[in-house]
């Protein structure tokens, strides 16, 4: 195989296409999360609080677009956020203004936690990097930035995956039974939906068929 070709598997990959309704929830459970969280920011920002971070919008992505992903689950979102928080914090309180020491320590020691701790997530790192690099703003909030903006921002992000993750009988969230459950009085529209979405693909498809055809 030729060195274009690899670089063709590899980098310009073209991932299969999901179920166009599955795309359409999880686009709507990422509106609504990452939107409340940003109604906040603009509506308290006159009290100079802090509820919106880049890392969310990377756990945006894996809550409600790789929802089966063990990354993604509950334990993982809340864990790998709180415990990279609560260590940038910590590292830049010991170690102030020498970037080039805690940013690296901060994202190796949220890493290695994670692992020990069962709650790899990988936007944990970027919030641990958040602490340490952020804005005066961000530094002045202390410990208090375990609280607001992760824990605040991480609750409401959770609370909207388990609603929206939940709503068809294909997106079941978290993955463990024990604690999934489907909202039984939204099978039946989203049911309706399917249908009627993959009946639409098979008339065009159809009409495609018969054109070539021709």
């Amino acid at each position: 195989m030729s060195s274009a070709l690899v670089i063709a598997k590899y980098i310009v990959y073209k991932e299969t296409l999901v179920d166009s309704v599955e795309n359409f929830w999880s686009f709507a459970g990422a509106f609504l999360g990452v939107g409340l969280i940003a109604f906040l920011q603009s509506a308290l920002s006159e009290t100079d609080n802090l509820f919106l971070i880049g890392s969310f919008g990377a756990s945006a992505v894996l809550i409600f677009g790789a929802i089966q992903s063990p990354l993604a689950q509950p334990r993982n979102l809340v864990g790998g956020h709180l415990i990279s928080a609560l260590l940038g914090v910590t590292i830049y309180q010991l170690f102030p203004n020498i970037i080039w020491l805690t940013a690296p320590l901060a994202v190796g020691l949220s890493i290695i936690s994670m692992q020990i701790t069962k709650t790899l997530h990988p936007p944990g790192g970027a919030t641990a990097l958040i602490a340490v690099i952020g804005s005066e703003k961000v530094k002045d909030l202390g410990y208090w930035f375990v609280l607001t903006p992760v824990a605040s921002g991480v609750f409401i992000l959770l609370v909207v995956a388990l609603v929206f993750n939940n709503l068809t009988p294909n997106r079941k969230y978290p993955t463990n039974r024990r604690y999934s459950r489907t909202f039984k009085w939204a099978i039946i529209p989203t049911k309706r939906i399917l249908k009627r979405v993959r009946g639409k693909r098979y008339v065009i498809a159809s009409i495609l068929q018969h054109r070539q055809s021709k």
